[in-house]
């Protein structure tokens, strides 16, 4: 059968989970990606609870859902981003606590590590996030920045991330990296980069979004073909660039999403301009066999609306791979007597 067709609920997170889950039923989903934000995952209750797991799981398969990920992207963008006062309004407090930035960053990291241990006791196999970056500000290479400058931030990025993914190890579940700008990884000669800082972990993927490739002019299915093996999940969401009104370019102008003036931005599955069926392709190539999740984002439309012609997107784009060569049957030995 083809992969089955998930909702990331970060998006989501001002509905409780007893509502979201018959609603995802409703809209078309076989399961949901669940944020550990909201009253969706709780990292913490998830490994204090003797109950916690077992509810989670009994409420999904009430609606005839499962999980096969868990996303825990805001607690990983501290990890290793500069801290300022943006962070604090999307870390739990007992991360942020007193603010200080290297306290701030040291208890995200060992709150990724409880995430995967959560994970472990919930029963999937991959945890989808963010790194953060303390490079991320040099972007643009001015003033002059020099590839020591570069190295040291993927070094700390290594520092930081291999005891993280050790843990992830030990417990036998994958982080997937959702490569993205603001990210330690954006674009595919980065990831690698990224890749070579943690010596190859094992435990180190991607969770594959065209989204965030296509408008910087990145080959999204290169990077499905180079990095096959190491795709842990893969987030359906769409966008659409060379748009606007010419007066804000692929920097974004410090506009906000759904400003007409933007070159680009996300679109609900289907209505951008990312090739889903060569992405269906390239992820079959490389023996993909994870969830659609799909990350609904699109300014201009109604979510519910936006996340059901999503679901029903994916379905009708998706297909089961062949069991063999289409013309094997050629052979006279291999025809019905």
């Amino acid at each position: 059968m083809a992969r089955p067709v998930t909702l990331f609920t970060g998006q989501w997170a001002d509905l409780p989970l007893a509502e979201l889950a018959p609603l995802a039923k409703t809209m078309g989903y076989d399961g949901l990606e669940l944020a550990c934000w909201g009253d969706h995952f709780n990292v913490q209750e998830a490994l204090a609870s003797a109950t916690y797991v077992k509810d989670k799981h009994a409420l999904l398969a009430s609606h005839g859902l499962q999980c096969l990920a868990i996303g825990n992207h805001l607690v990983g963008q501290a990890v290793c981003d500069l801290i300022d006062e943006r962070h604090q309004s999307i870390l739990p407090a007992h991360v942020w606590g007193d603010g200080e930035p290297e306290g701030v960053r040291q208890r995200a990291a060992a709150e990724l590590q409880d995430t995967a241990r959560a994970a472990k006791k919930f029963g999937v196999k991959t945890v989808t996030g963010f790194t953060g970056s303390s490079i991320w500000h040099s972007i643009y290479a001015f003033p002059p920045t020099s590839q020591a400058y570069w190295d040291k931030g993927f070094a700390d990025f290594g520092a930081r991330f291999t005891p993280i993914l050790d843990v992830f190890d030990q417990v036998d579940v994958n982080f997937a990296l959702e490569v993205h700008p603001t990210e330690i990884a954006f674009d595919i000669a980065t990831s690698e980069r990224a890749l070579a800082a943690i010596n190859q972990h094992r435990r180190f993927g991607f969770n594959f979004d065209p989204s965030h490739l296509a408008y910087q002019g990145v080959d999204y299915i290169r990077f499905i073909r180079s990095f096959g093996p190491r795709i842990f999940n893969a987030h359906m969401k769409d966008a659409w660039w060379g748009k606007g009104d010419g007066s804000v370019g692929t920097f974004g102008g410090h506009t906000s999403f759904g400003d007409a003036r933007r070159t680009w931005d996300f679109r609900s599955v289907g209505r951008g301009m990312i090739d889903f069926e060569s992405i269906i392709v390239a992820l079959n190539d490389v023996g993909y066999q994870g969830p659609l999740s799909v990350e609904w984002e699109d300014s201009r439309m109604d979510r519910v609306h936006g996340a059901t012609e999503s679901a029903a997107f994916c379905k009708r784009l998706d297909f089961k791979p062949a069991a063999g060569a289409f013309d094997a049957v050629f052979a006279k030995d291999q025809q019905a007597p």
